[in-house]
């Protein structure tokens, strides 16, 4: 399930923030996921076993995003 995470994907996870917000994006991939709280702005380091632990799901993908914006994709006209 994490194989498919981008950089500006936008993730729910299963406990609020201390702030409140359940969403994050994706700001760094490696051994380590880096993740922005979208509601404070705080960024995080997670383990990858860490963060599938605690993802619940994903809200949006930017990979998809950019597919549907390139010209002659399928779906789209122009």
């Amino acid at each position: 399930m994490l194989t498919e995470l981008g950089l500006g994907d936008i993730l729910r996870l299963r406990k609020p923030h201390p702030c409140g917000g359940y969403e994050w994006r994706v700001v760094r991939l490696g051994a380590d996921i880096g993740i922005e709280c979208l509601t404070c702005g705080r960024r995080v380091m997670l383990e990858r076993r860490a963060l599938k632990n605690r993802l619940k799901k994903i809200l949006y993908s930017a990979d998809s995003a950019q597919d549907q914006d390139q010209p002659g994709a399928p779906g789209k006209e122009h």
